[in-house]
Parts: structure tokens; C-alpha cells; sequence
């Protein structure tokens, strides 16, 4: 169910992460691990019941446990960004 969800507002959440990033930033450069994870995590705080607290936690969790020392605080960041919206 997440993966369709994800999969039928993937042009929705991709842009969400583009107005997000910083301006010399682009999507192609975040990695496919810290990318998924933005999905997910944006997936559920916009289309499902999921606290966006918990949602948030659950992605750093992942960025600390499969991306590199700097993921935790990028898929934090542009989070909160986008609940801040």
C-alpha cells in the first residue's frame, strides 16, 4: 500500500523535496538511500495518519542506520521544511 501510494504522488512529493532543497542544490544529487527515505516519510506526514513527529523520527532512524554520517541531518532538515509549509 505505501509503495502505490508513493508510487501515484510521486510527482507531488518529488517537488515537494525540489522547493526544499537549497538553491545550488538538485534532486539527481541526494542519494537513492536518503531519497527513499524522503518519500516515505513525506508520503506518510501528507496522505496518511501518521504524527508527523513520528514520521520524521522514523526517517532520521533510518538516514543514522543506511546513510552516511551527513544523511540524519539532511532528511531532518528538509522535513521539517516541509511540515513548516
Amino acid at each position: 500500500m505505501l509503495l502505490y501510494g508513493i508510487k501515484n504522488n510521486q510527482q507531488q512529493i518529488e517537488e515537494d523535496i525540489k522547493t526544499n532543497l537549497k538553491e545550488n542544490w538538485k534532486i539527481d544529487r541526494i542519494s537513492k538511500v536518503n531519497l527513499s527515505i524522503l518519500k516515505l516519510a513525506i508520503y506518510e506526514i501528507k496522505y496518511t495518519q501518521v504524527p508527523f513527529k513520528v514520521a520524521i523520527n522514523e526517517a532520521v532512524e533510518l538516514a543514522k542506520k543506511y546513510g552516511d554520517e551527513n544523511s540524519k541531518t539532511f532528511v531532518n532538515g528538509i522535513l521539517a521544511s516541509i511540515v513548516k509549509e
